[in-house]
């Protein structure tokens, strides 16, 4: 909840290290919202980011798509070299793990306030890759959904691979890194109904589970014209 300028959340087995890592990534100069530890109830206090969420006008311009890759790549960038604390569990975990990543970059995550773009909600945070972190982005900024028109989502697609400027070897391998991302949504969603674990249980009987099954299928069949808005369109 808001408290004056701050924002309060409950303080999770993770909280200790995602403070961490923010603080590290504000000390290397990536703008995301400062930590001031526990209040009085114990919950973390974080600085309040004024400005309108990015999924209140999704799908997203291109020219912002474009800007949000390029901060994508600089909190990346940030966050090579940082230690990867043990036991850091993350809900989609990927294979390898080298990197600490945000694991949630979305437009509902995403804060704008004029030129400023600010990520929020880093309480998912934790080991990850830049594949699986950027596939996930490049889904949700792509507006890659069953309901979009193909041809407009791979121009956001390609804008956002710009923006970040990614290699070719990331290129190549994101058509079927975003499937895979789809698909391990669902996956999460539909053992969390089996097993009760919650909020993910209830979303996905509230339509979630559905739309995330649907989406794999979606990119998965649209892979041509992903294959396409991949590819380089400047030297990198």
């Amino acid at each position: 909840m808001r408290v004056g300028n701050t924002v309060r959340k409950p303080w999770l087995a993770t909280t200790e290290h995602t403070v961490a890592y923010l603080r590290a990534l504000r000390q290397r100069g990536i703008d995301v919202p400062e930590p001031h530890g526990r209040d009085e109830q114990g919950r973390l206090t974080l600085d309040f980011v004024p400005g309108v969420l990015a999924m209140d006008d999704a799908p997203v311009d291109v020219e912002v798509v474009q800007a949000v890759g390029a901060l994508v790549r600089s909190i990346h960038d940030a966050s090579a070299g940082l230690p990867i604390p043990d036991g850091w569990d993350v809900l989609l975990p990927a294979e390898q793990p080298d990197l600490l990543c945000h694991n949630d970059l979305a437009p509902w995550n995403l804060v704008i306030d004029g030129d400023r773009l600010v990520f929020i909600d880093w309480d998912g945070a934790g080991p990850s890759t830049r594949l699986w972190d950027l596939a996930y982005a490049a889904i949700a900024f792509g507006h890659l959904f069953p309901d979009a028109d193909a041809q407009a989502s791979a121009a956001r697609l390609t804008a956002l691979l710009d923006g970040y400027r990614a290699d070719p070897a990331l290129r190549s391998a994101l058509p079927a890194a975003m499937v895979q991302r789809a698909a391990a949504m669902h996956d999460l969603l539909k053992r969390s109904h089996e097993t009760g674990r919650e909020p993910w249980g209830s979303l996905y009987v509230d339509g979630h589970g559905p739309h995330w099954l649907a989406t794999a299928e979606y990119i998965d069949q649209h892979a041509r014209d992903w294959g396409r808005a991949v590819a380089p369109t400047s030297p990198h």
